[in-house]
């Protein structure tokens, strides 16, 4: 028997594991949006995996595309994911947003990667994400993800500069 839960609150996740744990049952793996847009996990559920031995497996750890280069300059290129998502809106590609996404993209060609997968890569530097879940639409796109674990360590210069360029988006 393997179990695995999604997208449970830090509080519902303890008693998750109290209860499969009660019943002789590991939960082996947890599975939650994060990516360098959306980081709530590292408050308190990768330490809570990490205590209990549970793998992190992140989904959109692309931010549904924004952090690739489709949407780069505010560009929002015909039959993308956002002409056509009702999730993903052009609204949400705010002057803000672009500036840092550009950014994170110069930074991510002084690495010698692309934008996805440096995003790919800053998420599997963290030891507690076991994998991350990718939606590739060709196998040249898979290949391009596969690139990150190429270089999944960062300097603490590089991770200073991401850090400081999301909290212009807090």
């Amino acid at each position: 028997l393997y179990v695995g839960i999604s997208k449970y609150p830090a509080e519902m996740t303890a008693r998750a594991y109290d209860y499969l744990s009660s019943r002789h049952v590991h939960c082996l793996v947890y599975q939650g949006r994060y990516n360098m847009l959306g980081r709530q996990p590292e408050a308190d559920i990768l330490s809570q995996c990490a205590g209990l031995g549970v793998g992190f497996v992140a989904f959109s750890p692309l931010a549904q595309g924004l952090l690739t280069d489709r949407y780069l300059h505010g560009h929002i290129p015909q039959g993308s994911r956002m002409t056509k998502s009702r999730f993903l809106r052009p609204k949400v590609l705010t002057g803000k947003l672009v500036a840092v996404l550009d950014s994170l993209n110069d930074l991510a060609a002084r690495r010698g990667q692309t934008l996805a997968e440096m995003a790919l890569a800053w998420c599997l530097r963290r030891p507690e994400v076991t994998s991350v879940i990718v939606g590739a639409s060709s196998v040249a796109q898979l290949e391009n993800n596969l690139r990150a674990r190429r270089n999944t360590r960062f300097t603490a210069e590089e991770e200073d500069a991401i850090d400081r360029l999301l909290a212009g988006l807090r």
